[in-house]
């Protein structure tokens, strides 16, 4: 797209599967090379051929565990590069996470804070200087709408990623590098089937699509937004629970709970 800062190659974490392929298509679609970034080996090489074959774009890949700190530090260590410079970052790899907060042990949240909070920090920081200091890059990254309440340590999360992100691109206003803050809602990928979450009292109405959701998350950074909030329905929910009594808010996510418990 003539004038669109989405241009280079771009790197999509968690980019087989999900919002992360989504993505990873999308860009490939508009002619951006790949640099995918997830656990598994050979889901990545098939990915890759497929993008490749597809779009005619070059698509390597990383094989990384976001969860352990030394994996984080060589995807960082290629985001700065100057050789084949990064020009896209979309900080999307993560999981579910609806264990209870009150247990002794505490391992899965431990490794959802490294996950979805340190390494968005680790890429995000360093990715954004280094795009500054070329004056020039975009920068994704997916929070969510869950971050607007308080169900569950997933949306204490997530309500992290949505503030850090807003904070980072306050940060880097003037420097030509463009920081947008994604809140998805409930969209259909595999997502919710890894996470044990129980999908089937969920309105179809409320389930968004991924191609979709993408599609204007790339159209809000064209046009300039720091944020893209999925369809009309979801602002209006996040208009809610901003102006709606507390108490309110409260009962109606405990309700949700209950819903998607396993």
């Amino acid at each position: 797209m003539t004038g669109s800062p989405l241009r280079g190659r771009a790197l999509v974490t968690g980019g087989t599967s999900g919002i992360g392929l989504a993505f990873a298509r999308a860009l490939a679609a508009r002619g951006c090379d790949l640099l995918l970034v997830a656990r598994d080996p050979a889901r990545l090489e098939a990915t890759a051929e497929e993008l490749h074959r597809r779009f005619g774009v070059d698509v390597q890949t990383m094989s990384a565990d976001l969860s352990d700190r030394d994996d984080t530090e060589r995807v960082a260590q290629r985001l700065v590069s100057d050789s084949d410079p990064i020009e896209v970052l979309v900080n999307n790899a993560g999981h579910g996470l609806h264990d209870p907060i009150a247990q002794r042990d505490l391992t899965v949240h431990l490794r959802a804070l490294d996950v979805m909070v340190r390494a968005v920090l680790v890429l995000g920081g360093r990715g954004a200087a280094a795009m500054a200091e070329r004056g020039h890059g975009v920068i994704i990254n997916v929070g969510s709408v869950a971050g607007l309440i308080a169900q569950n340590n997933y949306s204490a999360i997530k309500a992290w990623v949505n503030t850090f992100s807003d904070a980072l691109g306050l940060e880097l206003e003037g420097t030509g590098v463009r920081v947008l803050t994604l809140l998805p809602g409930w969209v259909r990928t595999e997502f919710h089937d890894r996470a044990e979450i129980r999908t089937s009292k969920i309105p179809d109405w409320l389930w968004l699509d991924a191609d979709r959701l993408v599609g204007d998350a790339l159209d809000a950074i064209d046009a300039g937004k720091n944020r893209s909030m999925p369809s009309k329905r979801f602002a209006v929910l996040a208009f809610l629970i901003r102006i709606a009594p507390r108490p309110l808010v409260r009962a109606a996510t405990a309700k949700l709970r209950k819903g998607a418990a396993r």
